[in-house]
């Protein structure tokens, strides 16, 4: 009996040892795991719209607390004023100098329509392929041509996407854009009213769901594309946020501030998910927004103070259309509460990520990797930054910018000049200096004229001088 008795006891030893030493593997392999990527991105939330950036009004307690948390930036910058350039800015690392989008629309021969992203143009979701990541994007892609699907975000780095279109499909059919694609599969359509507070948390469904099915033992980069606050109306349902102004504010103020509360709940949802499934331990987040807030749909922009007093807004080169909110968040790794004047740059995200990821920058990149400064270290510094933006078909909607250190130069192509403003004493570009200083401008106009390459399809590219 003793003897068997021993056996017993040896054999679950050996047991126990065995899963102790999986535990310990296992525990291991967490460990040693890259860190996840998520990255923010919304659509015209200007740089004054979050309480963390000094708004007043419209309430955002979960950002501000998450920014709180996080290394807040001063001097980022969208990648142009403008939705579909400062995405491709973003996806690729080049400024819009370079990158083959530079509006929401290019021309051809017989028309003014979308263009994609070329092929040869490397996408962060590519690149972090390369490095062993899941990669996802949910939400607003904006970066393909609706009869093309090689060009929507399946297609172009991302195992997992679930994406709004529009335009006519390849069989000339108008695509309505409520429907969402799921891996170039239409599976769902959002309705307005139809049990959801607005579209993303609509869209958030589905990233929740996501982080439940991914690989566990893969980092992974999630790419959450918002739509808030652009001034769709039916991608609100009908709410009762702020019911209290509805006498003080016009409707469509009460709605955009509910917008953008909603956005917080809804990134609120996204953080307990990853805090109670613990990926939250290894995971970097960058909040951001592709360019300043909007004056469409009759929003006034000026009623929140959306610009944070800056001048301009969406589709401006002035500081309003293009300083944007950013902060990055990394438990154990960046200071809590961290602020930073380093001017950065939607074309410094690839790099900063690929750094993250322990992969090589493509030579594409016009960008600096910002890790350094993230982390508290010794950080590069550009020597000047670059904007280009066609927000229409006329020289009218060709616009230049480059900010070199504390001086931002900026050219309209119709007015054939070039207005220079000391960000250090005048962030709101009210002084046009360009008289006192023409050696600053002449400098300027050599950088308009070198970082603007000739491209199809956008006419004014090279630059608008006499």
């Amino acid at each position: 009996m003793k003897i068997k008795y021993y056996l017993v006891l040896l054999l679950l030893s050996a047991v126990l040892y065995s899963f102790g030493n999986d535990a310990v593997v296992d525990e291991k392999k967490r460990n040693k795991k890259k860190p996840n990527i998520i990255l923010l991105l919304t659509d015209d939330l200007g740089y004054g719209e979050l309480g963390s950036y000094g708004q007043k009004t419209i309430q955002t307690p979960f950002l501000d607390k998450l920014a709180s948390k996080s290394m807040v930036f001063t001097d980022f910058y969208a990648g142009a004023p403008l939705c579909s350039p400062s995405r491709a800015v973003l996806m690729t690392g080049m400024h819009t100098g370079h990158v083959s989008i530079r509006g929401n629309k290019g021309s051809y021969p017989n028309k003014y329509d979308r263009v994609p992203l070329k092929k040869s143009e490397v996408t962060v979701g590519e690149l972090l392929q390369t490095a062993g990541y899941q990669t996802a994007m949910i939400g607003k892609w904006h970066l393909g041509v609706s009869h093309d699907e090689s060009t929507w975000a399946k297609g172009r780095g991302f195992d997992y996407a679930v994406q709004e279109q529009w335009g006519k499909n390849d069989k000339g059919v108008e695509i309505d854009e409520r429907i969402h694609w799921v891996n170039n599969n239409q599976d769902a359509i959002f309705y307005n009213y139809n049990n959801y507070t607005c579209l993303d948390e609509f869209r958030t469904n589905f990233a929740l769901d996501y982080l439940d099915d991914k690989e566990e033992d893969k980092p992974f980069f999630l790419f959450m594309s918002y739509r808030i606050p652009h001034a769709h109306e039916y991608f609100l349902s009908k709410t009762d946020l702020y019911a209290d102004k509805i006498e003080e504010w016009p409707e469509i103020e009460r709605r955009h501030a509910a917008r953008i509360t909603m956005l917080d709940k809804q990134i609120e949802r996204l953080y307990k998910k990853l805090e109670a499934s613990g990926e939250l331990e290894n995971t970097i987040i960058l909040f951001t927004s592709d360019n300043g807030p909007t004056a469409e749909n009759h929003h006034d922009y000026k009623f929140f103070d959306s610009s944070g007093g800056l001048k301009g807004h969406k589709r401006d080169v002035y500081e309003g259309g293009i300083r944007v909110p950013m902060f990055t968040f990394w438990k154990g790794k960046i200071k809590p509460g961290s602020v930073s004047n380093h001017p950065s740059t939607f074309y410094d995200v690839m790099p900063t990520l690929a750094e993250v990821a322990g992969v090589k920058v493509p030579a594409q990149s016009d960008g600096i990797s910002f890790l350094p400064e993230l982390l508290g270290k010794k950080q590069a510094a550009h020597e000047y930054l670059y904007w280009e933006v066609q927000t229409s078909s006329s020289v009218k909607g060709f616009r230049q910018a480059t900010r070199i250190g504390k001086w931002k130069a900026v050219r309209y192509g119709n007015k054939y000049q070039t207005e220079l403003y000391d960000l250090e004493k005048d962030v709101n570009e009210v002084t046009d200096l360009a008289d006192q200083f023409p050696e600053i401008v002449k400098q300027a106009n050599n950088i308009l004229k070198k970082e603007s390459e000739i491209i199809e399809h956008y006419p004014y590219s090279g630059g608008v001088f006499k």
